[in-house]
C-alpha cells in the first residue's frame, strides 16, 4: 500500500470476496512498472487530476488462478490461470459501447484510478468481463507481461508496418523491448535509440543488431517512428525522424508536457497516433506469447517477495538480478 509519495507499508486487509459478475484472483505475480513508481514519487497525473489519491494499492501487470466467483459467473472459471484488462468501462456510455471503454471518463484502471484496489496483494476482485484465460503454454512469469505486451502490440498496429519496413523505437525499456519484439515478429527491420549503455548491451543480448545512441544514430529513412520513452523531447525528435507520408506512434508519458510542431505533422503529411492501454492488444498479446512468436521473459531480472515491494518502488534491484528492466512481485514468498 502507498500511503504518500515515497511511504508504502505491506498491510493486512480484509480478503476480497466476489461480487455479482466477479472473480476473486489469487494473485501468481505481479510486474511493477513506470506508472507505479510515478504513483510512489508523487509525479502521477491523475494524482493532481482527482483520478487516484493516496492511501492506494497498486499492480496492474498480474496473472493469478481463479478462487471463486460471484454470482451469475460460470463456475468454470474456477481454477482457471487468468490476467485481466486493466481497463473497467461503465459499460453503458458511448465510448464502451462503441469498443473505447479504456477512455471511458468514468473507468475504472486496476491499481491506477479511481480507487480500484490493485494486484499487489494475495487475492484480486475483479470483474469476469474484463478476464482472460491463460493457456498452460504462458507461464506466470509471461502471464504477468501481458498487460506491458498489450500496449506493445496496440503501438506495433498503430505503425502499420509491412514485412521489410524499418522502424525505429526510441527508449529500450520494457514497452520499447516489446514493441522491438512485436515488429520484428512481423517481419520489421527494428532499430532501437537509448540512452545508458546498459540498456543497449542488454537491448542485444535480445538480438537486436540496430541499437544506438542519439549520437551514432544512422541517418537512415524510417517508415515508423514509436516514442516508447519518458523524456519530454523524444516527441519532436520522432516528428523530424519519420520519413514524409509515414507514421509516428507515442506511447511513452514524460513528466512534463511534450512540444511537437503541427506545421510538420501537416507538412510532412504525417499520421501520428497516441497509444494508452493494452485492452485491444490482449487477445493478440496472448496469441503471441503462447506460440512463442514473442518471449517476454528474459526482460524479467528478478522475482521477490510483496514484502520488498515498497524497495522495488524507490529503485532497490536484488542482487544477483539480471539486466532486464523489469521486477516482479510474488505475493506468496
Amino acid at each position: 500500500m502507498v500511503t504518500g509519495p515515497g511511504e508504502s507499508v505491506v498491510q493486512d486487509v480484509e480478503a476480497p470476496t466476489a461480487a455479482p459478475g466477479q472473480v476473486v484472483v489469487d494473485v501468481a505475480r505481479v510486474g511493477v512498472c513506470g506508472t507505479d513508481v510515478e504513483f510512489f514519487t508523487g509525479e502521477m497525473a491523475y494524482l493532481h487530476q482527482g483520478h487516484a489519491g493516496y492511501p492506494m494499492r497498486l499492480g496492474h501487470e498480474w496473472c493469478g488462478t481463479v478462487s471463486a466467483v460471484g454470482s451469475g459467473v460460470d463456475p468454470a472459471w474456477l481454477g482457471r490461470r487468468v490476467t485481466a484488462d486493466t481497463m473497467l468501462g461503465c459499460r453503458h456510455c458511448p465510448r464502451c459501447l462503441s469498443g473505447r471503454h479504456h477512455v471511458c471518463a468514468d473507468r475504472f484502471e486496476i491499481g491506477i484510478r479511481g480507487g480500484f484496489p490493485g494486484a499487489l496483494a494475495e487475492q484480486l476482485a475483479v470483474p469476469v468481463n474484463a478476464v482472460f484465460a491463460l493457456p498452460d503454454s504462458i507461464d506466470d512469469t509471461a502471464g504477468a507481461m501481458i498487460e506491458p505486451g498489450g500496449n506493445a502490440q496496440r503501438a506495433v498496429q498503430a505503425a502499420a508496418l509491412r514485412p521489410g519496413d524499418r522502424v525505429l523505437v526510441l527508449g529500450p525499456g520494457t514497452i520499447g523491448l516489446l514493441i522491438g519484439q512485436f515488429a520484428a515478429a512481423q517481419g520489421a527491420q527494428v532499430h532501437l535509440m537509448g540512452v545508458t549503455e546498459r540498456s543497449l548491451v542488454f537491448a542485444r543480448t535480445l538480438g537486436f543488431t540496430g541499437v544506438w545512441t542519439a549520437d551514432d544514430l544512422p541517418p537512415l529513412p524510417w517508415d515508423a517512428v514509436i516514442d516508447a520513452s519518458n523524456a519530454a523531447s523524444l516527441p519532436a525528435l520522432a516528428l523530424e525522424l519519420v520519413e514524409p507520408g509515414k507514421r509516428v506512434v507515442y506511447i511513452g508519458l514524460a513528466g512534463t508536457p511534450s512540444l511537437i510542431d503541427t506545421r510538420s505533422v501537416a507538412l510532412k503529411d504525417v499520421t501520428a497516433v497516441g497509444i494508452l492501454s493494452a485492452s485491444a492488444g490482449l487477445a493478440a498479446t496472448i496469441e503471441q506469447y503462447a506460440t512463442g512468436a514473442v518471449d517476454p521473459r528474459p526482460l524479467v531480472a528478478a522475482t521477490v517477495g510483496l514484502s520488498r515491494a515498497g524497495d522495488v518502488l524507490a529503485g532497490w534491484r536484488p542482487d544477483g538480478a539480471g539486466d532486464g528492466p523489469k521486477i516482479h512481485i510474488d505475493p506468496r514468498l
